[in-house]
C-alpha cells in the first residue's frame, strides 16, 4: 500500500491533505471534527492582533457559480479573518495540538505591516505548540483596504521585509501565503525566498464579483442592497492555481522551494496534479464546505489506490514529476502533428462536434455522408485543435491521435518530420535562431 505520510518543511502529517485557513478551521470544534474525519493537517483561520476582534457582516457572505446540474463551480466570499478573540483562539489551538500530536497544526497570521505587531504576536502563537505559521498575504478584500492581506502580497519588498521579521522572531517554520491578484507570481515568491521563508502556499482567493441581482441591481452577496468584491475559490480557480504553482516550481530562483498547493482541490486527482507540478502537499477549503469533512476519505483512498496501480510507493515518487514537462509556447514542437478520430460505435449522432467545428473552427467534421447523418473527420482540414474532443458529451468517443513520423499530413501535403523544431527556429520568426550551415 502506498505510503501517504507527509513531511512538509519538517511539519509531519499522516497524509498530504490539509484544511486551508478559512471558516472550517475557525474553532476547536471544527478542527477536532476534521481530524476525526482523517485530515492530515489544518491551517487555523487567520489570527489578528490582540485587541478588539475584526467585525464580519451579519448577512450573506457567499456568492456562487453553478454548473448546469447545480454543482458548485466557484464560490465568492466576503468573509474576513477570525472575529473571535485572539486569546480564545490560542487556548483552543494549544488544546487541539495536545489532543492530536500526530496532526499538522499551522497558525495563519495577519497583522499590520509593522515590526512590533509581528514581534508581539509570534511568541504568543509559538507558546501554543503549533507546528508552524502561515503569513496571510493573500486576502483580497476587507483586510487589504486596511493595508494587510493582498495589499502586502502585491508588494515584493513588503513580503521580504515581513518574512525577515518572522524568521528573526520565531523558531517555527514560516509558510508565506501568496496572492494570485498580481501579474507575475514569481516576483512575490522570489521575495519570500530572499526573506528566508521555509515555503510558500498558493493560491489565495481571486478578487471577484460573481454575479449581479437583476431585480435589485446589487452584486451578490448583497448586504442591504449593496455588494462588494470578494475572494473567488473552488474548482473554477484550479487551472490558475496549477499554472502559478508550476511557474514557481520551474523558476530558476525558486526551483525546489517547498510549495503548499491551494485552489480548487476537490478530488484525489486534483491533489495528484498539484503534487506532480511541484507542491509538497495540498490545502482544501471549498470542497470541505460543499461536501463536508468526510470528503477526505475519498481523497485518501483515491490517491492511495492510484499510486498502488502506478507503482508509486511514496509521495516523493510523484512530487514534481510534471515540472520538467512544463515549457514556454515558443519551445513546443511544431513538427508534432495530430488528427481527431471519431469512434463510430460510441458516437450518439448528437452533432455537437460538427457544429463546434463548422461554426467556430476549421470545418473539418462532416454532417452528412451519402445522404445519411454521419460525423467523421476530414483529415485534409483537421489541425488537431482538440475542440471536438472537449465538446463531445461521450467520454473517449473522439480522440486525438498523433501521426507517426514519415506519414503524410493531408492538410499540408507534407511528410511528418521526426526532428524537433520550435518557434525559435522557424523561418517565419523574424528573431529565429538558425543553426549555421
Amino acid at each position: 500500500m502506498a505510503d501517504l505520510r507527509n513531511n512538509f518543511v519538517g511539519i509531519k502529517s499522516p497524509n498530504p491533505f490539509w484544511l486551508a485557513s478559512a471558516p472550517p478551521t475557525d474553532k476547536a470544534y471544527n478542527v477536532e471534527r476534521a481530524f476525526k474525519a482523517g485530515w492530515g493537517g489544518v491551517v487555523w483561520k487567520t489570527l489578528g492582533s490582540e485587541g478588539p476582534p475584526v467585525v464580519n457582516v451579519n448577512g450573506p457572505r457567499y456568492g456562487a457559480i453553478w454548473g448546469a446540474d447545480r454543482r458548485l463551480l466557484g464560490l465568492n466570499n466576503i468573509e474576513l479573518i477570525t472575529d473571535r478573540d485572539l486569546q480564545t483562539n490560542l487556548r483552543e489551538m494549544k488544546q487541539v495540538k495536545m489532543n492530536w500530536p500526530d496532526r499538522a497544526l499551522v497558525a495563519s497570521i495577519m497583522v499590520p505591516c509593522v515590526e512590533e505587531e509581528w514581534r508581539a504576536i509570534l511568541p504568543l502563537v509559538e507558546e501554543t505548540g503549533v507546528d508552524g505559521i502561515e503569513l496571510n498575504f493573500g486576502c483580497p478584500h476587507g483586510m487589504s483596504e486596511r493595508g494587510m492581506g493582498s495589499a502586502v502580497g502585491q508588494v515584493p519588498e513588503y513580503i521580504e521585509m515581513v518574512v525577515r521579521w518572522c524568521k528573526q522572531y520565531t523558531r517555527m517554520p514560516v509558510i508565506t501565503k501568496l496572492t494570485p491578484n498580481i501579474s507575475d507570481i514569481r516576483h512575490p515568491a522570489r521575495a519570500a525566498k530572499r526573506g528566508g521563508t521555509d515555503a510558500v502556499s498558493l493560491i489565495n482567493t481571486i478578487s471577484s464579483i460573481v454575479s449581479v441581482d437583476l431585480d435589485t441591481f446589487s452584486p451578490n452577496p448583497s448586504i442591504g442592497g449593496k455588494g462588494s468584491h470578494g475572494g473567488y475559490c473552488g474548482p473554477a480557480v484550479k487551472p490558475i492555481a496549477l499554472n502559478m504553482v508550476a511557474e514557481i516550481a520551474r523558476d530558476a530562483e525558486t526551483y525546489r522551494m517547498p510549495i503548499s498547493g491551494i485552489g480548487g482541490v476537490t478530488t484525489w486527482r486534483d491533489a495528484a496534479e498539484f503534487l506532480a507540478l511541484g507542491a509538497g502537499n495540498v490545502q482544501v477549503c471549498t470542497a470541505a464546505m460543499t461536501y463536508g469533512f468526510k470528503i477526505v476519505e475519498e481523497m485518501i483512498s483515491g490517491l492511495s489506490d492510484w499510486m498502488d496501480e502506478k507503482g508509486h510507493k511514496t509521495l516523493d515518487d510523484i512530487t514534481g514529476r510534471a515540472v520538467g514537462n512544463v515549457t514556454d509556447w515558443q519551445f513546443l514542437n511544431l513538427n508534432y502533428v495530430a488528427k481527431a478520430h471519431i469512434d463510430q460505435d460510441a458516437c450518439i449522432k448528437c452533432g455537437r462536434c460538427h457544429i463546434a467545428c463548422e461554426d467556430t473552427s476549421h470545418q473539418a467534421i462532416t454532417q452528412m455522408v451519402d445522404g445519411v447523418r454521419y460525423f467523421e473527420v476530414i483529415e485534409e482540414e483537421c489541425v488537431g485543435c482538440n475542440l471536438c474532443v472537449n465538446v463531445c458529451p461521450v467520454e473517449n468517443c473522439i480522440t486525438l491521435e498523433a501521426l507517426p513520423a514519415g506519414d503524410l499530413d493531408k492538410r499540408t501535403g507534407k511528410v511528418v518530420d521526426p526532428a524537433y523544431a520550435n518557434w525559435t527556429q522557424h523561418p517565419n520568426n523574424p528573431m529565429a535562431v538558425v543553426a549555421a550551415e
